[in-house]
């Protein structure tokens, strides 16, 4: 009896199916577009002015959350390796290559004799975003696969610096007065995300895939001397963005 209970077992497990090695293992190289929004957050530039002996804030400027966006075009590469048959585990890099900028805004000053006066003109600019990362994935079949992001990410960020003052209607030129400068510098943070693919036919597949990236607090700050006097601004800022991303990509 044992020998015959042993001998059907071996049949059944013959006769299971056993999922072949996915179709995603290897290098891969992909294209993607979608909707991306930006947020630029935390934003303050209190006016500093220093003597070397005493140091007092003139005015401090705040401003809005601002939130811009539109249509990203993505580029990336990778390789997969197989862990298991259901199991993979991959490391790339993507590149975005247009620009997302805000429309003009301004600061407004409070809490200081300079209290309700507005510096007009300001923008935000994201570019050049690198994310760099790995992707734990599950094979649902040989040709479909579901994978979790998670990494570094860097962007250029500009600041462009306002270009006017204004209070109760009237305005002035901050051109040539040397009090202002625009400033670029580039942020680190992380990159969370999931995505789907799936096997169009051959190695050409379609997927989609949704992201959120995180920087830090950064300062955009400018300084003057005017001869034995400086003035600072020290604008703060920080960014996050979310995509929502459908593409195409080669399997090699």
């Amino acid at each position: 009896m044992n020998k015959k209970i042993l001998a059907i077992a071996i049949v059944m497990g013959a006769s299971s199916p056993v999922m072949a090695q996915s179709a995603f293992q290897g290098f891969y190289g992909q294209l993607s577009t979608g909707y991306e929004n930006n947020t630029a957050s935390g934003l303050s530039s209190p006016l500093i002015a220093s003597d070397g002996v005493q140091t007092e804030t003139f005015a401090n400027f705040s401003a809005s959350n601002q939130s811009f966006g539109g249509v990203p075009l993505i580029a990336g590469i990778g390789y997969n390796f197989s862990l298991s048959p259901k199991w993979l585990i991959g490391i790339g890099v993507d590149y975005s290559f247009l620009t997302q900028e805000s429309s003009s805004y301004s600061y407004k000053s409070s809490g200081s004799f300079l209290d309700g006066v507005s510096a007009n003109g300001a923008k935000v600019k994201a570019s050049n975003r690198l994310n760099i990362f790995i992707t734990p994935s599950y094979a649902i079949s040989e040709d479909k696969l579901v994978y979790f992001k998670a990494g570094y990410s860097s962007i250029q960020v500009d600041h462009t610096a306002p270009s006017s003052l204004s209070l109760g209607g009237e305005s002035a030129s901050l051109a040539g007065l040397g009090l202002t400068s625009n400033q670029s510098k580039t942020l680190n943070g992380y990159v969370l995300g999931l995505g789907y693919k799936q096997i169009i036919k051959g190695g050409f597949y379609a997927f989609a895939e949704a992201n959120y990236m995180n920087y830090g607090n950064q300062d955009f700050g400018y300084s003057r001397t005017f001869q034995n006097v400086t003035l600072k601004t020290s604008t703060s800022s920080s960014l996050d963005s979310y995509q929502v991303l459908v593409g195409v990509g080669y399997k090699f």
